[in-house]
């Protein structure tokens, strides 16, 4: 009988897991009983993906604000800390923000506007050009943002960051300043130690600043690379792609993750003779077309991954070979050409026309935003997803 099913992606049911627990061991059992429960058998080129939020809390990745605050003083001391940059986010940022106040002595907070670094806006953009604001030239005080945009809360938290996170900082009785720019040398004027809290441009900003006279200067990656007093740590991304515990506490992004993958395939590989793919995965790359936030808060997509999933696809476009390539076919006699160009295409087609509109992202960034909206950050229990037929075409 034909095939009539491409891809099939399955969100699988979990145990809570907790610090200690062996995650590989975990992993697999679940997805065997999986496939004995649902009836669906395990292939060579299937996919295991786990967030890596179980990983962490397998590996107890914690750290409190203590912990946070002493590395703070460790790097910084008593000198006025510019903190810039960050992204506005209570699950992402407040809790390092806590920690970040209770080891300084005043804070220069600078935001980006009119929005962060992944989309979340302080203001719609619309509003710069009614009042004539320029966000790549313009420095505004708190006073004078509040006078030209007033009071803006976000569209989905109802929050405003600028009194919330200025709140967070005065609770710990330092004294905070704000202002806004796009121009990370803008806080030079105010400090020459500065904190920069961007994600993907941050080694970008970094250079800027020490170019441009800065004295101390560390970005959140740099903030507990290292264990401070037994605390969890990530010696390549510290604070980034951490996440809020409690009001006193962060999960922080896993370390150690090839290791977990390698054994995840090895175990499946041993208990059922097939080869597959696995991997750890964080926030999907997507943007959200209503609230306008590229979800990519993590650092990366994929922080470890098994062999077979390098790359970028190699695909054409079956309406691209239905409507030029052969245009004056139909039916059986289309779907042998089509089937019959495609076991034959070449192996690199980056600039073929055939392969035009085709996504030409990394196999890991797809597959984890896919895995992402699988599971999605709420209360399905899937912290696991298993896709067959991911690396299947239309031929077979």
């Amino acid at each position: 009988m034909e095939r009539m099913v491409g891809t099939v992606i399955r969100g699988l049911r979990a145990p809570i897991i907790n610090k200690g627990d062996d995650i590989t061991e975990i992993v697999v059992n679940t997805v065997l009983k999986a496939s004995e429960t649902e009836g669906y058998s395990i292939n060579d080129k299937d996919i295991v993906t786990v967030t890596e939020s179980v990983v962490a809390r397998a590996q107890g990745n914690y750290a409190t604000i203590d912990n946070i605050a002493k590395d703070i003083r460790l790097k910084f001391g008593k000198d006025t800390i510019g903190v810039i940059f960050p992204i506005l986010s209570r699950n992402r940022f407040s809790i390092c923000l806590r920690g970040i106040a209770k080891g300084a002595k005043k804070i220069v907070l600078m935001l980006s506007y009119p929005s962060d670094e992944v989309g979340n806006h302080l203001v719609d953009i619309d509003m710069l050009d009614e009042k004539g604001v320029n966000p790549w030239t313009d420095v505004l005080t708190e006073a004078e943002f509040r006078g030209y945009f007033g009071y803006e809360k976000h569209i989905f938290t109802g929050i405003d960051y600028i009194d919330y996170y200025k709140s967070i900082i005065e609770e710990y009785g330092i004294e905070c300043e704000i202002i806004f720019s796009n121009t990370a040398k803008t806080i030079l004027s105010y400090t020459k130690n500065v904190l920069t809290c961007d994600i993907h441009s941050r080694f970008r900003t970094k250079k800027i600043l020490k170019a441009s006279g800065g004295d101390k200067i560390y970005s959140l990656d740099d903030i507990l690379s290292t264990s401070i007093d037994g605390s969890g740590y990530n010696e390549a991304y510290g604070l980034l792609g951490s996440n809020k515990a409690t009001e006193e506490s962060v999960k922080l992004f896993p370390r150690n993750c090839q290791s977990v993958v390698d054994s995840i395939q090895a175990m499946l590989k041993e208990k059922t003779g097939k080869a597959v793919e696995v991997m750890i995965y964080g926030d999907g790359a997507f943007k959200d077309p209503v609230g306008k936030i590229w979800e990519l808060a993590d650092p990366v997509v994929s922080p470890a991954y098994t062999a077979g999933l390098k790359g970028t696809p190699n695909e054409v476009k079956l309406k691209y070979l239905a409507d030029n390539n052969f245009a004056d076919l139909k039916g059986e006699e289309l779907k042998k050409a089509i089937s019959e160009y495609i076991i034959n295409k070449e192996s690199n087609l980056v600039g073929a026309m055939e392969a035009q509109g085709t996504t030409p992202r990394q196999l890991t960034d797809l597959i984890g935003s896919l895995s992402d909206l699988t599971s999605g950050s709420g209360d399905k229990g899937t912290p696991i997803i298993y896709i067959q037929g991911y690396f299947d075409n239309y031929t077979k």
